[in-house]
C-alpha cells in the first residue's frame, strides 16, 4: 500500500523517465547521453519514491491505554514525559494515533528547516495535535527536517481517530514528539527502534 498523496511524485519521475528515454533516440552525441542519464536517474527516483511512500498495515500491540508509537524510527530523547522519534529517508513516513480520542486541536505553524534531530528544531515548520482521550490529552507534534517542506494531515478538528489510525505525513526525514497523558510510563529509552502503530512506547501507571 502507498501512502496518500505519492501518486503525483511516482508518476511525475516515471513520467520523466519515459519521455527522456524516448527522446534520448531522436537525438545524437551529447544530447543523447545527457536525455538517457535523465532517463535512469528518473527511473531510480521512481523506485526510490515507491520505497519512501510506502505504508504497510500495522496491527497494534498491547490493550487500548497502551501507548503506540506514533512514528516509525529511533528514539533520540525521553524527558519530562515527551517521547522525541527521529525518521530517517528509509523509514515509513506515515503518522498513527498513540491513543484511541477525539482530535481536541491542531495547530499549525510555519518555521525554519533545521535538521531534525537538532535540538534548535523546535524553530521549524511543525503540526501539533492535541488528542482528548479517555486517559487525559496526548499530544503529538509533527517536526519537518531540513529536506522536509510539506507536513500532510489526514484528520481535522472534531474527528475521531482510533489508536494505530494513520493520521498524516511528513516528506523526506523529520521527527515526532509525543508528550504523554499524566499517570503514564515510557518503556522505550534513547536509542529505541520503533514501528507506527506498532511499538508500545508507554503503559499507564496505576496508583
Amino acid at each position: 500500500m502507498l501512502a496518500k498523496g505519492s501518486a503525483q511524485w511516482i508518476l511525475g519521475a516515471l513520467a520523466g523517465a519515459l519521455l527522456s528515454g524516448g527522446a534520448s533516440h531522436f537525438f545524437e552525441g551529447i544530447a543523447s547521453q545527457v536525455l538517457y542519464a535523465a532517463s535512469v536517474a528518473g527511473f531510480g527516483l521512481t523506485v526510490f519514491f515507491l520505497v519512501f511512500f510506502r505504508d504497510p498495515e500495522r496491527m497494534p500491540a498491547g490493550s487500548e491505554s497502551d501507548v503506540i508509537s506514533p512514528a516509525d524510527g529511533k528514539v533520540i530523547s525521553v524527558k519530562d514525559r515527551t517521547v522525541c522519534i527521529f525518521m530517517n529517508f528509509d523509514n515509513v513516513h506515515v503518522n498513527r494515533a498513540p491513543l484511541s480520542g477525539t482530535v481536541k486541536r491542531i495547530e499549525y505553524t510555519g518555521g525554519s528547516y533545521i535538521p531534525a534531530f537538532n535540538k534548535d528544531s523546535l524553530r521549524n515548520e511543525r503540526n501539533r495535535i492535541t488528542f482528548a482521550t479517555a486517559f487525559g490529552d496526548i499530544v503529538v507534534t509533527q517536526i519537518a527536517g531540513i529536506v522536509t517542506r510539506r507536513i500532510t494531515s489526514y484528520i481535522s478538528e472534531g474527528n475521531r481517530v482510533e489508536r494505530g489510525q494513520r493520521i498524516g505525513m511528513i516528506r523526506f526525514g523529520s521527527r515526532v514528539d509525543t508528550m504523554l497523558p499524566p499517570d503514564f510510563e515510557c518503556t522505550v529509552s534513547a536509542g529505541s527502534m520503533v514501528k507506527a502503530g506498532e511499538t508500545i512506547i508507554a503503559k499507564r501507571v496505576l496508583h
